[in-house]
């Protein structure tokens, strides 16, 4: 049995006057998945998101949130928290005051909201008592997520959580996530890092001036049949160039030849990769590093969104 929807949406259209920030969107969000949104800057993310959150609503169409017919602003159900174009946050408050007065806002007792369990999560523990104006752009990130956290969110929408985050702040975003998906919560959240969203999500979005030229899981989009480029370094690097040479669906790079004569760049479809891959081993040449120079979730988006700009 499909899980329930956490959002269904048909149709969203949003104009801000002449411009059409979203053009006939359809979108669903199952409970408990992570779900990327991507596309260049000016796609209409932030404005979808802004949606999510009860911020605004839409010219026409009809959105469902947890179940909920969404027919005006500021209407989002109860369970449903995030932030877009970053968190808003108290500069002059520590990063636990600021939790606390989120909390006294919602007429809850500080001591049993469970403020240092969150700052503890997003692993911002160390600093909960230093002032929010010293944070980096990941900091205000990490006690932006630890805000919607108190809520205890059925559904959590998030604009770039990334954002300037070190490798361990991202570990820490990572295994929230992942964390709240596990237990039943629906995850939105847009990002420019192919990675994480590879990392994290189970289905994608892609938009592209407003509308949607792709949604669907991950896999389908690496299954499609698209040649990528790929980074080829053997024990024998001219031997394996002569076995590409003669395989056929592979096309080598000589102009990356150029730049690294240890690494082979060649462009090829997954079929020819393997027999490629089969022939070198046969050949008793070691495959030392194998590797997509662009990941296809990234191939596909370039793909696909300079093919939408070029039907505008």
């Amino acid at each position: 049995m499909d899980a329930p929807l956490a959002i269904r949406a048909r149709g969203i259209t949003k104009c801000f006057g002449d411009v059409v920030a979203l053009d006939d969107v359809d979108l669903d969000v199952a409970q408990g998945q992570i779900h990327g949104l991507v596309g260049p800057n000016g796609a209409g993310k932030t404005t979808l998101l802004g949606l999510l959150l009860g911020l605004a609503v839409a010219d026409s169409g009809r959105l469902e949130i947890l179940r909920t017919p969404i027919t005006r602003a500021l209407a989002a159900p109860d369970g449903v928290a995030g932030f877009v174009d970053g968190p808003g946050l108290y500069p002059s408050l520590t990063a636990r005051q600021n939790l606390a007065a989120l909390v006294a806002l919602r007429d809850q007792d500080a001591r049993t909201a469970g403020i240092n369990d969150v700052l503890d999560q997003v692993g911002l523990t160390d600093v909960a008592d230093d002032r929010a104006s010293g944070f980096s752009l990941g900091m205000r990130q990490r006690l932006g997520l630890a805000a919607a956290l108190l809520t205890k969110p059925r559904l959590l929408v998030l604009d770039e959580p990334s954002n300037g985050l070190d490798p361990a702040g991202k570990r820490h975003v990572h295994a929230v996530l992942t964390r709240l998906a596990a237990d039943g919560t629906s995850v939105v959240f847009s990002s420019h890092r192919m990675d994480d969203l590879e990392a994290l999500c189970s289905e994608v979005t892609i938009l592209a001036a407003g509308r949607v030229v792709f949604t669907g899981p991950l896999t389908k989009l690496a299954a499609e049949n698209r040649e990528l480029y790929y980074r080829l370094r053997t024990s024998d690097p001219q031997a394996a160039r002569r076995l590409a040479a003669d395989t056929a669906g592979i096309h080598i790079d000589d102009d990356a030849r150029a730049r690294d004569a240890e690494v082979l760049v060649i462009r090829a479809l997954v079929p020819a990769l393997d027999d490629l891959v089969m022939r070198l081993v046969h050949a008793g040449i070691a495959v030392r590093e194998l590797a997509a120079v662009v990941s296809p979730l990234e191939a596909a988006f370039l793909a696909l969104t300079e093919q939408q700009e070029a039907l505008r």
